[in-house]
């Protein structure tokens, strides 16, 4: 998910923006308070149990979700959270273990078209862009897209007309099944269509189990914070940085003059893991 840093917003200058951001859509629950059982399963995870935040969101389909959005940005309902693996179960780009999306597959992808949801001929444009960034690699995934009101498919990506800011929300993969929820904030109509590319490919590197290159600092995003990795179940991709990768699609934070493109280390990770 990705917004703009609260610098940046405040002086309103510049064009930097997050990775994540808080979905205005996601009604949270007054409950603030995460029980320590699910905070010792995200952290087995290897994700960062800072800041945890409980949720309960109406999807475009009508299914209710209740679930905790991990890290700012990873939204993860508590059915998902239950059935993931204990020691491991999510895949960064330099780091992975067990939790992808199972292949050969072929995966199907909507650009919702309905009432205030539907993406804007900027965001589609993004979004034909990203999916054939992803199918050009000739990976063991392939993509397929249709434009359409219909939710129908195993990955919907749809504008959140709630949010103002520039970005977009996903969570992981879970039973070799992608994530289906991808949210692209309304703000983000008024950047580029690359810039839409960018992040639509980096929610949908999220649903296929991809983590933030950065997360051992988040140095994109001028911060030194680590998201955690609980020091179990994350295994090196054989050919990508072990330090910070300036240039990946899949860093926590990005820029307003983003091409979409994917760097050699992103084509490393894409074709090692698919």
């Amino acid at each position: 998910m990705k917004f703009l840093k609260p610098n940046i917003a405040i002086l309103l200058i510049a064009a930097t923006l997050f990775s994540c951001q808080k979905d205005d859509e996601t009604q949270v629950e007054t409950k603030s308070e995460v029980s320590k059982e699910v905070l010792s399963k995200i952290s087995s995870l290897s994700l960062n149990t800072y800041g945890v935040t409980p949720f309960s969101k109406t999807n475009l389909d009508g299914s209710k979700e209740d679930g905790y959005l991990v890290e700012g940005c990873i939204a993860m309902s508590k059915e998902h959270l239950n059935n993931m693996e204990m020691y491991g179960g999510i895949t960064s780009e330099q780091y992975r273990t067990t939790n992808l999306v199972a292949a050969p597959r072929t995966i199907s992808v909507i650009g919702y078209t309905g009432g205030s949801n539907a993406l804007t001929t900027n965001m589609r444009n993004g979004l034909q862009s990203a999916i054939n960034r992803y199918n050009n690699l000739g990976l063991s995934i392939r993509f397929t897209l249709s434009f359409a009101t219909s939710t129908n498919a195993d990955i919907v990506v749809y504008r959140e007309p709630s949010q103002t800011g520039a970005g977009g929300q996903a969570g992981f993969p879970s039973g070799g099944a992608p994530y289906k929820w991808v949210q692209i904030f309304a703000g983000l109509d008024n950047y580029s269509s690359a810039l839409n590319s960018h992040v639509i490919a980096h929610e949908i590197g999220h649903c296929i189990g991809f983590r933030h290159t950065d997360w051992f600092s988040r140095q994109s995003c001028g911060q030194n914070t680590n998201e955690g990795t609980a020091g179990i179940g994350a295994v090196h991709i054989p050919g990508t940085p072990t330090g910070y990768d300036s240039t990946s699609y899949m860093r926590a934070c990005f820029n307003g003059s983003e091409t979409g493109a994917f760097n050699s280390n992103d084509v490393t990770a894409l074709n090692y893991l698919y």
